[in-house]
């Protein structure tokens, strides 16, 4: 009898820990696979995101466009070929770690000065040792893809997103808008020369004035969109920070630790599961027979 116990004894530590080490190898692979981001949690806020009156850039697309149109059953379709000018925003925002600050620094702006970018905000802060650099750079949009990527080499890159919005319907939303108020300012002024009241006069002077402005702001915004004015944007932030290495001493430490959590966790949850089936079971043995002889009696 002790023979046999023992040896159940042994085949459960056996496979208690076989399960155990199945675990830890588990994490073990996944901490090398995360870059074990428990050691050290890096915070890159949005800082663009909070700059709600920093200069916009727009570029312009022209391709074609092809349709095929079908006159009649008997006849094949027709090919028909529509130019399409686009409108669009294109940004590109890079979030990146340098161990050498300076270096880094020095290579992104000859960078931008090599593709003829354009600073057009900066922000540089901080003391030595735990600096940061934000640049919202303004790049033709015939070198976005080749600066966007030459960009990706200058420090330790820890986020990357392009995004591209289709602005056509917004240019020609404000084209439209200047049309309709210069097609009233004029109307303004043809009643600006027949006589009245000088009441009415000022009125419709004050009123003329109100468009003046109005043109003027969409002006501004439709000069955006020149071609002169044309470039894509990337939001570039630098910081400083030193890298830090991960012992495998450390990374054994950090697996082993969530395993045996992990681990007795489960095995109490599923001791307690185990309990509760033969209690339940148990009742449920006792119950049966009473409940049948009262059916049957």
């Amino acid at each position: 009898m002790k023979i046999v116990f023992k040896k159940r004894l042994v085949r459960t530590i056996a496979i208690l820990l076989i399960g155990f080490f199945v675990l830890f190898i588990f994490r073990f692979i996944y901490g090398y696979s995360t870059g074990l981001s428990e050691v050290q949690e890096e915070y890159f806020s949005d800082f663009f995101s909070n700059l709600e009156d920093v200069k916009r850039n727009y570029a312009s697309d022209s391709y074609k466009f092809k349709t095929y149109q079908q006159s009649s059953p008997a006849q094949s379709q027709q090919p028909h070929e529509f130019d399409v000018n686009q409108k669009y925003e294109k940004t590109a925002t890079i979030k990146s770690k340098s161990s050498d600050f300076d270096r880094d620094e020095k290579k992104l702006r000859e960078h931008i000065k090599k593709q003829n970018g354009i600073i057009q905000y900066e922000e540089n802060a901080g003391k030595r040792g735990n600096r940061s650099l934000h640049l919202l750079i303004g790049i033709p949009p015939a070198s976005f893809d080749s600066s966007y990527t030459d960009m990706l080499k200058i420090g330790n890159i820890r986020s990357k997103e392009i995004t591209k919005i289709d602005k056509t319907n917004e240019f020609k939303n404000l084209n439209a808008q200047k049309a309709s108020l210069e097609i009233t300012r004029q109307s303004l002024l043809d009643i600006k020369k027949q006589s009245g009241r000088i009441e009415e006069y000022i009125n419709l002077q004050n009123r003329i004035l109100e468009i003046e402005q109005e043109l003027q702001g969409l002006g501004v915004q439709l000069g955006d969109f020149d071609v002169e004015n044309e470039f894509c944007t990337i939001r570039f932030s630098l910081l400083e920070g030193r890298e830090v290495k991960v012992s495998m001493l450390h990374r054994i430490k950090v697996a082993f630790e969530w395993t045996a959590q992990y681990y007795l966790l489960f095995i109490a949850i599923a001791a307690a599961a185990s309990i509760f089936a033969f209690f339940f079971l148990l009742i449920i043995d006792k119950l049966i027979p009473g409940i049948i002889n009262k059916i049957n009696q």
